[in-house]
């Protein structure tokens, strides 16, 4: 089975995360989108308002799971036996970090990492510019899939 693991902290998913996973379901066998938690971070969504949100966005695709881990990413890899990470690229700033990331993993495992490019029409969209557009009061629902228009904040 070819399974990809697409992490993120999806704080909010965006239409340019659901792009990519939406894109990778055509590659993979199954799909596994993982929420990293990291205690030190702080979110503007909750732990469960992400994990509902990812759920309900796809829950018509029986290829995608929604997963919650800590720790390094490998490992995670590691025990749900996914042999590829999928990472979508915005801009050339994406690929410089991925690729730092990318090489460190193919050297700490044998997790290969597949880059998407991200749609033309949402490779400006990043969680940050969402939230801060949110922040302000600023009209996010051209961002993020329905679930999140839905029910944000």
């Amino acid at each position: 089975m070819r399974r990809a693991l697409f992490p993120g902290s999806f704080d909010p998913i965006t239409l340019g995360h659901y792009d990519v996973i939406k894109r990778g379901v055509k590659l993979f066998d199954e799909i596994v989108v993982a929420i990293g938690v990291n205690s030190e971070k702080k979110y503007m969504f909750s732990l469960e308002e992400r994990k509902r949100f990812l759920e309900e966005a796809f829950k018509g695709e029986p290829k995608v799971r929604i997963e919650t881990y800590t720790g390094l990413t490998i490992d995670f890899c590691k025990e749900i036996d996914a042999k590829f990470l999928l990472r979508g690229l915005r801009n050339p700033a994406d690929f410089e970090f991925e690729k730092g990331i990318a090489h460190t993993n193919s050297k700490l495992s044998e997790i290969e990492t597949v880059f998407l490019l991200t749609a033309p029409e949402t490779s400006f969209i990043s969680s940050s510019i969402v939230r801060d557009v949110i922040r302000n009061n600023g009209d996010y629902t051209i961002l993020v899939p329905e679930i999140v228009r839905v029910n944000s904040k």
